[in-house]
């Protein structure tokens, strides 16, 4: 027969718990989504893979990789930078560098894979990963890359942590209000941001009495084992 006062502890550990569990899906502060504005120009960064296309004939065409000093090789003009340009300013200065040595050259310079705008999509989502930002994202596309949210997601208190110039903002984004129509939190995600989005409350509760039974399960397949053995 199982001990009462056994049966008081664990429904004690039960509680608090569930406690921990409704404390955690309580109210998350956080700052207000960032004003829209014009989308600026991409820039490129190590590890950036480019194509480049020097004419007239005969063309100069080569993919080249940005390296961790921002720059790239090139036929005849040797190391160019690229690490913080635009694909433009790019253009133009191995067109200028490049001139010297074909006549009327023309460059023209594509981004292949923007891999140094990387963000991190985790959480209840059905294939956490890090993924280039090839175009503008918002978070609601992010989190259809990544396969959508599980059944288990608490979709009305995504967060989007974004770092830089030495401190670190959390946007609250709404993902039952986008698909109603309310685009206010559906944010354009810049490289760096990570989005989480955080399991609901069963799923918490299913997290916690997991954790709370772990840790007895060798302990019961132990007594399984020996019970086997002695009867």
């Amino acid at each position: 027969m199982t001990d009462p006062r056994t049966k008081r502890r664990a429904a004690a550990g039960i509680l608090v718990l569930l406690c921990a569990v409704a404390l955690g899906c309580a109210s998350f502060e956080s700052v207000p989504p960032p004003k829209a504005g014009a989308y600026a120009a991409y820039r490129v960064g190590a590890p950036d893979k480019l194509q480049v296309v020097v004419l007239p004939d005969p063309a100069i065409v080569r993919e080249v990789s940005v390296r961790p000093d921002g720059m790239i090789s090139m036929d005849l003009i040797g190391d160019v930078p690229a690490g913080g340009r635009t694909i433009d300013e790019i253009s133009a200065d191995i067109e200028r560098r490049i001139s010297r040595f074909k006549r009327d050259a023309k460059v023209t310079v594509s981004l292949l894979d923007p891999l140094s705008t990387a963000v991190t999509v985790f959480g209840e989502v059905k294939d956490p990963r890090a993924f280039p930002l090839a175009k503008q994202t918002r978070v609601a596309e992010a989190i259809g890359i990544v396969g959508g949210e599980t059944i288990f997601a608490r979709t009305a208190k995504i967060r989007v942590v974004r770092s830089g110039g030495g401190e670190t903002v959390v946007y609250l984004v709404n993902l039952n209000a986008i698909r109603s129509g309310d685009l206010s939190t559906n944010i354009l995600l810049t490289s760096g941001d990570i989005v989480y989005v955080p399991p609901n409350v069963f799923a918490r509760i299913g997290y916690a009495v997991n954790a709370l039974f772990l840790p007895l399960q060798p302990f019961f397949g132990f007594m399984g084992y020996f019970g086997s053995v002695v009867f």
